[in-house]
């Protein structure tokens, strides 16, 4: 089974979502919804694109490039890692330098809490 196979059916099954809601909120008949989780059949860009936004996923989480069905659903923080990407390397690093301190902190923070 392919990644996309196997990551539609668990995203669906995780939402509740049965074959035929999805299918109908994707626009195709309930039946390839099947066909695509059994691996019988790839769509199209458009579909895998109209199914992660049903799914509320991604694209690249469909295609197994990451393993966070919601990593990049936050569209201000997704303009956040733009606005990191355009500056130049000194600034980039010494602003992912602060980021990585924060989260260290905030991580040591929630350990010892729990």
């Amino acid at each position: 089974m392919s990644d996309f196979a196997k990551k539609l059916r668990d995203r669906r099954d995780d939402l509740g979502l049965s074959q035929s809601k999805l299918a109908k909120a994707v626009g195709v008949h309930h039946s390839i919804i099947g066909r695509y989780e059994r691996d019988e059949a790839k769509p199209t860009i458009d579909v895998v694109i109209a199914i992660a936004k049903a799914l509320n996923t991604t694209v690249g989480y469909l295609l197994g490039e990451n393993e966070d069905a919601e990593l990049f659903q936050d569209p201000a923080m997704l303009k956040r890692f733009k606005d990191i990407n355009q500056l130049d390397v000194d600034d980039r690093s010494a602003l992912l330098k602060n980021i990585d301190a924060i989260l260290r902190d905030a991580k040591t923070r929630q350990a010892y809490a729990g």
